[in-house]
This record gives C-alpha cells, sequence and structure tokens, in this order.
C-alpha cells in the first residue's frame, strides 16, 4: 500500500471514538499537572483516555516521559532520560488514593541507561500504594530490563497482583516493530516471572493492524501460553503521526471476536479483544474475569 492510498484510508464506523471531558476528566488532568506525574494514556496518545479519565481510572506512566527506545508504533517522547524522582512512588500512591483506585496500573518508559532499568521504582510504587491502599490491586506493566533477570526479580519480590508485559506483535515483525526488545526475550521474561512467583498471574498484548497474518498471531498465543500467559489483549494499532509505522489494514470487530474464542480455547483465563482495546483498558475487569476462570478450573466446573 502507497503513502498515498494509506492517507485515503477512511477510519471504518467501529473506530469512532465518544468525546468526554467531563469533571472527572479535568480533575484527574489537574491532579497529574500537581503532583509531576505522568501517564501512558496521555504520552501514548490512548484513544481511551476520554472514557477511562471520565471514569476516574488511568494509568501512570514512571520514570519520566522520555523513553530511550524508538518503537516504530509508540509516540512516547525518545531521548536521552534526565528524570530519576525517588520521591515519585509516593506521589503515584498519592494520586492513586486520591482517585479512589481499587485497581492501579502502573507502566514506564524504558530505562536502558538505569542498571536496573527503573525496577527499584516499580517495586517502591507497589509498596507505597500497598501501604496507603492495602486492598487495591497493583498492576505492573514493565519494560523488558534488557533480559536482566535481577530486576525482574526487585519487581516480583514486591509482589505485584498482576505482572504485564507485553509482546506488541507476531514473531516475525518483532524485530521491525520494536526497537532493542527480542520477541524470545519476552517470552523468556514471562516465563521466568512465573517460575519467581506461580501464584501472580501474567499478561501480554498484542496489537493488530501491522501486517501479520491470522495463523501468526495463533502462534503467538501458543507461545505465550507455552510460557503459562494468563490473560491476554488484542486491539487495533493506530498510526499516532504521520512519522510512525503505518497502518497495513484496519480489523474487522468479527475477527477480533473470533480470536477471542481462539484465546480462551488454547486456556488463557481471560482475554479481551476489540479495535479500540489497550493493555490496561478495563484492567479491572479483565482481573476480574481472570480470577473468576480460575476459580472455576480449582473446582472443577
Amino acid at each position: 500500500m502507497s503513502k498515498k492510498q494509506q492517507e485515503k484510508l477512511p477510519k471504518p464506523d467501529w473506530l469512532r471514538i465518544k468525546l468526554s471531558t467531563d469533571g472527572n476528566f479535568s480533575e484527574i488532568k489537574d491532579m497529574m499537572r500537581t503532583k509531576t506525574l505522568h501517564t501512558v494514556c496521555e504520552e501514548a496518545r490512548c484513544p481511551n483516555i476520554y472514557e477511562c479519565w471520565s471514569n476516574r481510572t488511568a494509568t501512570f506512566m514512571i520514570l519520566g516521559d522520555i523513553c530511550t527506545r524508538a518503537c516504530r508504533f509508540c509516540a512516547v517522547k525518545t531521548g536521552l532520560p534526565t528524570e530519576l524522582d525517588l520521591q515519585e512512588p509516593e506521589r503515584v500512591a498519592e494520586a492513586a488514593e486520591q482517585m479512589g483506585l481499587r485497581h492501579c496500573v502502573i507502566t514506564s518508559v524504558a530505562r536502558d541507561d538505569l542498571g536496573d532499568g527503573g525496577a527499584s521504582i516499580f517495586a517502591g510504587s507497589i509498596k507505597a500504594i500497598r501501604e496507603r491502599m492495602p486492598f487495591c490491586r497493583v498492576e505492573v506493566l514493565i519494560p523488558d530490563f534488557l533480559g536482566n533477570r535481577d530486576a525482574l526479580q526487585v519487581v516480583m519480590d514486591a509482589k505485584p497482583d498482576i505482572l504485564n508485559h507485553n509482546i506488541e506483535t507476531v514473531e516475525r515483525l518483532s524485530d521491525r516493530v520494536r526497537a532493542r526488545a527480542k520477541y524470545k526475550r519476552s517470552l523468556e521474561l514471562l516465563k521466568r516471572a512465573k517460575e519467581m512467583n506461580p501464584k501472580i498471574p501474567t499478561k501480554s498484548s498484542i496489537m493488530l493492524g501491522v501486517g501479520e497474518t491470522f495463523e501468526e498471531v495463533l502462534q503467538a498465543m501458543d507461545d505465550l501460553r507455552a510460557v503459562d500467559c494468563n490473560i491476554l489483549t488484542l486491539g487495533q494499532y493506530l498510526q499516532p503521526t504521520p512519522n510512525h509505522m503505518r497502518i497495513e489494514r484496519y480489523v474487522h470487530p468479527d475477527e477480533f471476536a473470533k480470536l477471542k474464542e481462539e484465546g480462551l480455547k488454547r486456556g488463557f483465563r481471560h482475554v479481551e479483544s476489540g479495535p479500540l482495546v489497550r493493555s490496561s483498558y478495563h484492567a479491572h475487569e479483565q482481573t476480574d474475569s481472570a480470577e473468576a476462570a480460575q476459580a472455576r478450573e480449582l473446582s472443577g466446573v
């Protein structure tokens, strides 16, 4: 598909986003500014920001807003980070408490400039939230830490409720889509996480519309299940700027529904699949569903 053809490709009806900037939206935005916090909702230009912020949910992005990698799909700024705030975990916990969260998602930019990739700040954030809000579930969406096992151990020792790491795409496209990250390294991280603590559910995400085939997505599902990944999200890639990787096709909702069926057949406890789905979209509902599926497994129902 030529660039000219891509520019003419109309966005389908199923990708229309409802805009809402009510009082909750404004309050969350002001809170993030006051506490000098970042959200992946803003930095990655998530299409669900209006819905989520209006519902008083947000995904905190720690370790600054400059990433050491330049993935072709991601809108987060790339460069040499200068920000490392050891007080950030406490501010995240304060914001989560002020929002009254029952399920908090924390992610970060990749910080390959740090020896532990920022793992200690992840762990500190988990602990700070637990101290303030012991009944709040904490989900972390972590980078690969360049395969540093000790860094992963630091995060796992803090005992997040869900350990999330995204493979992003199928194996054939991984090197083209992602910067420095490796498909097999991501699978190894998820495998190690389960070895470190089998009780903590793991989660991953795949974006569609970047040139993958249906069969390749099924293979990626099989690869994730081979390392006992429990929760899977599937969503449509949306090109954030003209400088980013183009959309190869818009995936129809019927195909997303079929992939959800295939994922559940393979043993994922929960599959969230749809054009606007993102890794942390309705994260609390994903976890509730996965926990209910696990309970059914244990009871033999």
